[in-house]
């Protein structure tokens, strides 16, 4: 759970809707510093192999499943997300590599 505005927002709603779009292989969402809301919402999606969707697509479908508040500010598309050897994705190094940013 992060925190953004005030609001308690949970990343496996987020990502449980992301992986209802047809073109999302992989999902991470994670709460990143933000000036304005405290804490920001970063969705790193991995696209399915010969799909194609920009960022700007994925907030509009997550807009229409989600409360305006809980869609990620920021959208990364990536080729891979960092996975443990037991196979889980490592949500600590995204916020680690997108906070330095």
């Amino acid at each position: 759970m992060f925190i953004s505005g005030g609001e308690n927002i949970y990343p496996a709603e987020i990502e449980k809707v992301l992986y209802g779009h047809t073109a999302v292989h992989m999902c991470a969402v994670v709460g990143i510093p933000d000036a304005r809301w405290g804490e920001a919402g970063l969705a790193c999606v991995v696209l399915k192999a010969d799909t194609a969707v920009s960022a700007a697509d994925l907030r509009a479908y997550m807009a229409d499943h989600l409360a305006k508040y809980k869609v990620p500010k920021h959208i990364e598309i990536m080729d891979t997300l960092p996975i443990s050897g037991a196979g889980k994705i490592l949500k600590r190094e995204l916020q680690i590599r997108f906070t330095k940013r």
